[in-house]
């Protein structure tokens, strides 16, 4: 996910390669970004000392060994923190980026992008905990720059999680089943792909551009005793629905 943020930032229209420093312990992972200007280290410490806005990009696990390691060096009154790790509680985060002797906590926010991320169309969903309404802006415009963001409540992260992290695995399951259906069809695998998607991306952009509920969209194309009712029935009987909204509670 780390990867993919750099990726979508650097095609951002108020960012600049210099505006940004990537920590990874794995000198193989930083070198992705060896030629686009980014400036790059495995010195934690060094990047979480230098930016406004430091990233925490990390598996759950490992969000703790990490700010704990950068907490030293980082300016609570200088600089924003977002964490990026599904399930870590913020009190949890407060409670560890608590410095001895100090009450103060740094500008704290929860986040949770996609790796469509990379190309600039995450839905992110994004936690205040102890920032101003400026630091929720200016958080949000960098989020906004890659994708659309929603501010919410540390409550409905993990909803959140289900629908649009999780969620976006759950699409491309859709495209390779209904790739494989056309492969059945009679067309060739990468045909059925790019038709499938195709009509992925006109369904989507039809429904934001004409604000339609999606069932009224399908009435559009159901006509009475045709083939598409009849496909939507049949995958209605194999429990395409309930499949669907069983998936997402699985995944919270």
């Amino acid at each position: 996910m780390g990867g993919s943020m750099v990726k979508g930032f650097l095609l951002s229209q108020t960012l600049q390669p210099a505006d940004m420093v990537v920590s990874d312990a794995s000198q193989q992972a930083l070198s992705a970004f060896q030629d686009t200007g980014v400036k790059t280290t495995t010195d934690n410490r060094e990047a979480a000392s230098w930016g406004d806005v430091v990233f925490v990009v990390v598996k759950p696990w490992l969000v703790e060994q990490v700010l704990q390691g950068v907490k030293p060096v980082m300016d609570y009154q200088r600089q924003t923190l977002v964490v990026v790790a599904a399930g870590v509680p913020s009190a949890d985060i407060a409670a560890w980026m608590r410095k001895d002797g100090e009450v103060a906590e740094p500008p704290l926010f929860l986040a949770i992008p996609n790796i469509a991320i990379a190309h600039k169309a995450s839905m992110t969903f994004l936690v205040p905990v102890h920032a101003s309404a400026d630091q929720t802006e200016c958080v949000k415009a960098l989020f906004d720059e890659v994708g659309q963001t929603i501010v919410t409540t540390e409550k409905l992260l993990p909803a959140g999680t289900a629908l649009a992290s999780c969620g976006i695995a759950y699409a491309m399951r859709y495209v390779r089943a209904a790739s494989e259906g056309g492969v059945e069809l009679g067309f060739k695998a990468a045909d059925a792909q790019r038709i499938v998607m195709q009509t992925m991306k006109g369904a989507v952009e039809l429904l934001q551009a004409s604000g339609m509920h999606p069932e009224a969209a399908i009435d559009l194309v159901t006509t009475p005793g045709g083939v598409t009712i009849r496909g939507l029935n049949a995958m209605e009987e194999a429990g395409f629905t309930h499949a669907v909204i069983h998936g997402l509670k699985a995944s919270k």
